[in-house]
C-alpha cells in the first residue's frame, strides 16, 4: 500500500505542518474524509495499531528521521475498493480531508492527462 502514497501528487499535505506539542492529545485526534459531501472515512489516531511515539521509535531505530519528515501510518476503514459496492474517485469529485486541530484540505479531481512523449534522442 505504501506505493499508492508515493507517486507525485498522491499524498497531498499542507499547506502547513504542525508539531505534536500543538495538540492536547496527539494520540486521540479525529480525522475524516468526505467524498462529494458523504463521509467515507472517519477514525481517530487512538485507533492506530501502534502509537505515534512507538512508530517514531521503531522507524528511527532503522533509518534517520529529520525535522519535517512525514510518516504515513495507514488508512482508516472506508477506502473505495473495500466498499460494497466499490466506490472510486471520478473526475469532478471533491474530496475533503479533515484533522481536528489542524483544519481541512479540499481537492477536486480531474481526468489524467495523457503522458507527454519524451523527445527523440536521434532527432
Amino acid at each position: 500500500m505504501s506505493m499508492g502514497k508515493s507517486f507525485p501528487g498522491f499524498s497531498p499535505t499542507g499547506p502547513y505542518l504542525v508539531t505534536p506539542e500543538e495538540f492536547d492529545d496527539p494520540d486521540n485526534l479525529q480525522l475524516s474524509c468526505l467524498l462529494n459531501g458523504d463521509v467515507v472515512q472517519k477514525a481517530s489516531t487512538a485507533d492506530l495499531v501502534h502509537s505515534v511515539p512507538k512508530l517514531i521509535a521503531e522507524l528511527s531505530s532503522v533509518l534517520p528521521l529529520s525535522p519535517g519528515d512525514v510518516i504515513f501510518t495507514g488508512t482508516p476503514e472506508g477506502v473505495g475498493t473495500t466498499r460494497k459496492p466499490p466506490r472510486y474517485i471520478q473526475p469532478g469529485d471533491v474530496l475533503v480531508s479533515r484533522l481536528d486541530g489542524v483544519g481541512e484540505m479540499r481537492h477536486t479531481f480531474v481526468a489524467a492527462s495523457p503522458p507527454t512523449p519524451s523527445p527523440r534522442k536521434d532527432a
